[in-house]
């Protein structure tokens, strides 16, 4: 829906790669986006937060290969924002540090456009703190000089290598690394020693990143050795020689790891933040979403008779969630359900249920529905009541082993789950070049929903992370390479992916 007023653009600084570096009021904007135009830069952690329903331009910058000309880009800007759109222009690292963030304001200043402006951070320092270089350091260096390394086709660089050399600050080159040979001739020529230190960084702050450290005269045959490519930052100076002595990231243990994440948005912060927290990259992409039922007349039916009842099971977080949401809506008082004993599925859902100060009488040691079914029908005495709010896409087996068992179950519907889809990552071409070095599944329904946003996919080339033997079950049936976690739990999970990524299963 547009703005009624005019509408209003934000440059907003993507940062260099790791989500966890994007500024929270660039996540609080982007949030509210109706229509996000984005580069090449903007890390996949990133593009996963863009809202589903806003309009989404893609114009891709790189090196001699640009999607769209940045004169277009300026117009494109200038006409969605006079639409009364609220606009996002998402950009790798800062808007203002190479990133032509003048150039498209220029536009929308002349048109009367309002704007905002998010910073971002710069690769240029991020990158190289992330492989244990400081840029400044009192005992080597007491400046430093962020240049860039690209130059228009044709034309010499319009840098004063000579005056560089002389500030015996640190270097940093951005968009270089295609004319490293160059830059370092260049310094050469300008007076450098040959045997400065300096190094190259790949894909520096994600799961891919590289390091090649050497001098500034050997520098351009190593990294040619080493295959380096693009995006790449280029340091020079005597701040180089600490990368072995600080480097912190490869001592992680999920460091190199990147993993998919496919839990409702929801639910997966805290899977996402325990991998991150282990040194992995982690690109969330749900599977699949949950709403609660509109039509709650069958809850509030049971409710109006639920003293009746001997139990209640509760199968999902969401479930606990979405019930007592409910109950408020439907002004049941939580103290009518005083006299039932409560059986849970799984140490998440017994986690949300002690969030509202309801403590388990059942959980059983194995988390599936038929082990739950099991475990009620010898806790229960036969005729007992059992009332069972949970998603409309149950597992029908939980009921059949209670009613085989002579209990009395009631079921309603509290939320519906819907498979989701994405449009901005190929999940196929991630999986096929091996990007991706494990997907976490937290349920058979968020596998079914993978399954269906990964169109075309080999899945065997996927590597599952299960929390279940049910879960488990659904990915073998689509070929995947599967592992189970000791427990269903999220700690559990992310123990395993550790185990995983050492070779140790």
């Amino acid at each position: 829906m547009k703005d009624q007023e005019k509408g209003r653009v934000w440059l907003v600084g993507a940062g260099p790669g790791d989500i966890g570096l994007f500024t929270r009021k660039g996540m609080e904007v982007l949030s509210k986006a109706q229509v996000v135009v984005y580069d090449s830069l903007v890390g996949q952690g990133v593009l996963s937060q863009i809202p589903k329903q806003a309009h989404k331009i893609y114009v891709g910058k790189r090196a001699a290969n640009h999607t769209m000309p940045q004169e277009q880009i300026n117009q494109v800007l200038l006409e969605e924002a006079q639409k009364g759109f609220r606009v996002v222009r998402l950009k790798g690292g800062d808007p203002f540090v190479f990133g032509r963030g003048g150039e498209e304001l220029e536009l929308l200043k002349e048109n009367d456009i309002p704007f905002e402006i998010v910073p971002g951070v710069t690769s240029g320092f991020a990158v190289p703190a992330y492989n244990g270089i400081p840029v400044t350091h009192r005992d080597y260096c007491s400046s430093v000089h962020i240049i860039t390394g690209h130059r228009r086709a044709g034309k010499d660089y319009d840098i004063d290598f000579e005056a560089l050399v002389r500030t015996k600050g640190t270097l940093i080159f951005l968009m270089g690394v295609t004319s490293l040979p160059d830059i370092c001739r260049g310094l050469l020529d300008g007076g450098m020693d040959p045997g400065t230190p300096a190094a190259v960084l790949q894909q520096g702050t994600t799961s891919r990143q590289r390091r090649v450290v050497s001098t500034v005269a050997s520098l351009p045959e190593e990294a040619q050795k080493h295959k380096i490519k693009a995006p790449s930052v280029i340091v020079v100076g005597e701040v180089c020689a600490l990368a072995g002595q600080f480097a912190w990231y490869e001592s992680l243990p999920l460091a190199g790891c990147k993993v998919l994440v496919t839990r409702p948005r929801e639910l997966s912060s805290v899977m996402a933040a325990k991998l991150r927290s282990q040194g992995a990259e982690v690109l969330e992409l749900p599977a699949i979403s949950t709403r609660p039922v509109e039509d709650t007349s069958k809850i509030g039916e049971i409710c109006s008779h639920i003293e009746d009842f001997s139990w209640m099971v509760f199968t999902s977080p969401t479930g606990v969630k979405v019930f007592f949401n409910q109950l408020q809506d439907l002004s049941v008082d939580i103290r009518r359900l005083g006299r039932m004993s409560v059986a849970a599925l799984g140490e998440g859902t017994a986690k949300e249920l002690r969030t509202r100060g309801i403590f388990p009488d059942l959980m059983p040691q194995v988390f599936d529905g038929e082990s739950l079914g099991k475990a009620l029908a010898e806790k229960a005495s036969p005729g007992e009541k059992v009332f069972i709010p949970r998603a409309s896409m149950g597992n029908p087996r939980l009921v059949e082993i209670l009613e085989e068992a002579g209990l009395v179950v009631e079921e309603a519907a509290t939320y519906d789950t819907f498979y989701e889809t994405q449009d901005l990552i190929d999940l196929a071409e991630e999986f096929e070049k091996d990007n991706i070095d494990y997907a976490v599944f937290t349920s058979s329904s968020s596998v079914r929903g993978f399954s269906k946003a990964a169109k075309n996919l080999d899945f065997s080339k996927v590597r599952a992370v299960c929390i279940g033997k049910q879960t488990q079950a659904q990915a073998d049936g689509l070929g995947m390479k599967t592992y189970v976690a000791d427990r269903a739990s999220i700690d559990s999970v992310v123990e395993l992916v550790c185990r995983l990524a050492k070779g140790e299963d």
